[in-house]
């Protein structure tokens, strides 16, 4: 018989690679989606902060945009 140079992974190493990959991609998706929430309302602060110079007055933009994009969904 030919010897392997390497071992072949157990039926119980490849199901934790599967569950493990699974709660990868999970992760990857949520991290994209809270991203896509938060984008605009960063945008909206951005261009605020640099109209008034107020990092408060920022704040309350993104909050508003914030709530506004929440309230949409």
């Amino acid at each position: 018989m030919l010897a392997l140079p390497f071992q072949l992974p157990s039926v119980y190493e490849l199901v934790l690679l599967l569950l493990l990959l699974i709660i990868g991609i999970a992760l990857i998706i949520l991290v994209v989606k809270i991203l896509l929430f938060i984008l605009p309302a960063a945008i909206i602060a951005i261009v605020v902060w640099l109209l008034t110079g107020s990092p408060f007055w920022a704040g309350v933009a993104f909050l508003v945009a914030a709530l506004i994009s929440l309230l949409k969904r």
